[in-house]
C-alpha cells in the first residue's frame, strides 16, 4: 500500500536550533536537481516587491514569504512534524505506535511544490510555496513536477498498489503513479444522518488524516482497494464506487462522525 498526502499551507515554525536542510539526505535523490532549481527560484521570488502576488499570499503572511529567503539555513523538523494543517492534525503522527511509524516510513509519501516527494521522516524547513505560484525564471510548477513524479510514485507503490491518494485535484495534477489508476482510491466525506447538510473543508481534511492513520496502525496489509475499504469500515460507515471508464480510480465515501 502507498498513501499519498498533500502538503499543508500551515507549517510549524522552525525549532530554535538544529541542523539546516541537507538536500542530499532527502528521500528520492533523483529529484535533487529539480529541488535546487525550485528553491533558488523561490528565494529569488521572495526577494521581489511582487513576491506576494507571485506566490498568491495574503499581506498578513508577508513574514512567511520573507522567511523563504533563508530556507536553506533554517533549522529543520521531520516533514510529518513540519506540516500542521487539519489533515496532519487528524494524522496525529506523534501518537503513532512503533508499528505505525515503521509502516509510514515505507508506505507514506508527501507531495510538495518545493520538494516533489518526501518521506515522513525527511527533515525540511518551513516554507511558503503553493504549486500554483509563478516563480521567477521558471514555467509553471505543476507540469514541471508532472514530468518527474509519476514513475517515482509508481516505484514507491512497488509497481502494483493499492494506492490511497488523499491529495486535492490540484496536487494530484502534479503526477499520479503511472498505470495504477485502477488500484488507486480517493476519499470523499459525507455528513452523518441527521447531521449538518455539508461537511466543511477543515473537517473533511481531518477525517482524511484520521483514515490514513487508521490504516497505518492496522496489522493488516491491504492488497487491493477493497482491502482498504474493509479496514476503513471497521471505524466508519462507507460506500465504495469502483472505477467507471478508463483511467478512473476507486472512490470510498466515508460518513463523518462529527
Amino acid at each position: 500500500m502507498l498513501i499519498i498526502l498533500p502538503p499543508s499551507e500551515t507549517k510549524r515554525p522552525p525549532p530554535e536550533s538544529g541542523s539546516p536542510l541537507d538536500l542530499d539526505r532527502l528521500s528520492f535523490p533523483s529529484l535533487t536537481a529539480m529541488r535546487e532549481r525550485v528553491m533558488d527560484a523561490l528565494i529569488a521570488t521572495s526577494q521581489r516587491p511582487d513576491a506576494l502576488r507571485r506566490l498568491f499570499v495574503r499581506p498578513s503572511l508577508a513574514g512567511e514569504v520573507a522567511r523563504n529567503e533563508h530556507v536553506r539555513d533554517l533549522p529543520t523538523r521531520s516533514a510529518v512534524d513540519t506540516y500542521a494543517g487539519p489533515l496532519y492534525e487528524g494524522l496525529d503522527a506523534r501518537s503513532w505506535s512503533s508499528h505505525a511509524e515503521k509502516r509510514a516510513a515505507r508506505q507514506l509519501v508527501i507531495v510538495s511544490a518545493l520538494w516533489g516527494t518526501v518521506r515522513p521522516t525527511d527533515r525540511i524547513p518551513p516554507y511558503r510555496l503553493n504549486v500554483c505560484a509563478r516563480l521567477v525564471g521558471m514555467d509553471r510548477l505543476e507540469p514541471a513536477w508532472r514530468a518527474l513524479l509519476p514513475p517515482i510514485l509508481l516505484e514507491a507503490a512497488r509497481r502494483r498498489g493499492p494506492v490511497l491518494d488523499l491529495r486535492s485535484r490540484v496536487y494530484q495534477a502534479v503526477g499520479r503513479p503511472t498505470g495504477l489508476d485502477d488500484q488507486t482510491v480517493t476519499l470523499r466525506i459525507r455528513p452523518s444522518p441527521g447531521g449538518p447538510a455539508h461537511i466543511g473543508d477543515v473537517i473533511a481534511k481531518r477525517i482524511r488524516g484520521e483514515a490514513a492513520s487508521h490504516l497505518l496502525s492496522s496489522v493488516a496489509d491491504p492488497e487491493d482497494p477493497l482491502d482498504i475499504a474493509d479496514l476503513l469500515a471497521t471505524r466508519w460507515s462507507l460506500e465504495v464506487d469502483p472505477p467507471a471508464g478508463r483511467n478512473r480510480s476507486w472512490t470510498i465515501t466515508l460518513q463523518s462522525d462529527a
